[in-house]
């Protein structure tokens, strides 16, 4: 732990600007080369999956289920970001997780189904038991491990943004929601065309199939594919040192993917054997692994918040933090406030300032974490120096607001107004 010896620390082991890893994220600092290469590739995908989708929907078919289906997709967005308030993964790898889900996984499903289906029905010379056998067998493996795929990479080569379950429930939630998106345009585009076709003027079949698939079951393929993100996302836990650690590795995400292909499996059977089957699945199924799931996603984000809570006083006893900052640090709320009061007292600069310095010291803390389990990078001194170098930079802002905020919310006992905070009285003009 490095002693801060003076008012003004010498950050000998951070590495030079163009080596910095921990930095307010900005879009235009991403990697060129690659950013257009994978941008290229998803827009070929966009392009020659919503030309398929169009051509089978028709025009005002494929309007009419592109404008139904995104309906619920700020919902999903809103939900799993909220999840991920702690320790926010980057908009860039989120963006890449849905992109890939609603374009390349879709694409992959679209052709990979439709193989499948043609195959069986030719060789069993009985198209309709074909779709059925290829929804309930072929479907779900096709469609779990194409979404998966996201979730995979971004384990493999955004793993500093991989900590733990949290980041892999948010990374499969926004791969899902994508692919949700645009199978659902191809169902309510469908349907709308049924009720054309039936020249009635009404809209039944389509406000059915919103009504199943959009309002019963918005969280469905979120629901599948978390599964696979929950085994990457504890494989990510992992010390160094566990034993098995390896065999762990393949064995976590396989059977998460496994766990959402029968899952997967169990749902799509029930919409094609029977009605009731789909409500008893529904019921006794679904309801309980989403009620499950929920309290698992709100449970780890709170042990990150008691991570912050427990590593950081560490640094708050060298004298990098003020004594109060850990606490206020690991409550939502008590951040929020501070951005807050950061924001009336200095304008929107001031607040992101905080909104930085929390998350240079949220990741400050998860370092240190996984250095005590035994997950030490080599560069461990350079990366936690950086990162307090960040935190001292923004310390005369920040500082104070996380104090008063953790005051102001309970988190600490607080003082009487004439009582001074340190050099800085928030309570005197």
């Amino acid at each position: 732990m490095p002693e801060l010896e003076s008012e003004q620390p010498d950050f000998a082991a951070v590495p030079e600007r163009s080596k910095w890893r921990y930095k307010p994220r900005r879009v235009w600092r991403s990697r060129l080369v690659r950013a257009i290469a994978l941008i290229t590739v998803l827009a070929l995908c966009a392009l020659v999956i919503l030309a398929i989708v169009r051509k089978e929907t028709g025009t005002e078919g494929f309007l009419v289920g592109l404008g139904l289906a995104v309906l619920p997709v700020p919902l999903l967005v809103f939900a799993f970001r909220w999840l991920d308030r702690v320790e926010p993964a980057p908009w860039k790898n989120l963006l890449f997780a849905l992109a890939w889900g609603a374009f390349a996984s879709t694409l992959v499903a679209i052709f990979a189904n439709s193989f499948a289906v043609e195959w069986i029905s030719s060789a069993t010379a009985d198209p309709g038991s074909a779709e059925s056998l290829g929804a309930t067998a072929v479907a779900p493996v096709v469609e779990e491990t194409a979404k998966g795929a996201a979730v995979l990479l971004l384990f493999l080569f955004r793993r500093r943004d991989f900590t733990g379950p949290v980041d892999g429930l948010v990374y499969a939630g926004f791969t899902a929601t994508g692919f949700a998106f645009t199978e659902n345009i191809l169902y309510l585009g469908n349907a709308f065309g049924e009720d054309q076709d039936l020249g009635s003027g009404g809209l039944g079949t389509t406000m059915a199939t919103f009504f199943a698939r959009v309002i019963m079951s918005p969280f469905a393929h979120p629901l599948f594919t978390s599964l696979t993100g929950l085994g990457l996302g504890f494989a990510a836990l992992l010390p160094a040192g566990a034993r098995f650690r390896r065999t762990r590795l393949w064995l976590l995400p396989l059977a998460g993917l496994l766990l959402a292909m029968g899952l997967h499996a169990m749902w799509n059977g029930s919409a094609t054997f029977h009605p009731l089957a789909f409500v008893l699945v529904y019921g006794m199924f679904m309801v309980p692994v989403f009620g499950l799931l929920t309290w698992l996603a709100i449970w780890s984000r709170q042990k990150e918040l008691r991570t912050i809570s427990g590593e950081l006083p560490a640094y708050a006893t060298a004298g990098w933090l003020a004594l109060d900052e850990p606490l206020a640090l690991s409550s939502m709320r008590a951040r929020s406030m501070a951005r807050g009061y950061a924001a009336r007292a200095f304008g929107k600069p001031g607040a992101q300032a905080v909104g930085e310095y929390e998350a240079f010291a949220t990741t400050l803390a998860f370092l240190r974490h996984r250095a005590r389990r035994g997950q030490v990078p080599q560069d461990f001194t350079a990366r936690e120096q950086e990162l307090l170098h960040h935190l001292w930079q923004r310390r005369q802002v920040a500082s104070p607001a996380l104090t008063y905020a953790a005051r102001a919310t309970g988190q600490v006992w607080s003082p009487p107004q004439y009582l001074d905070y340190g050099g800085f009285n928030p309570y005197r003009s």
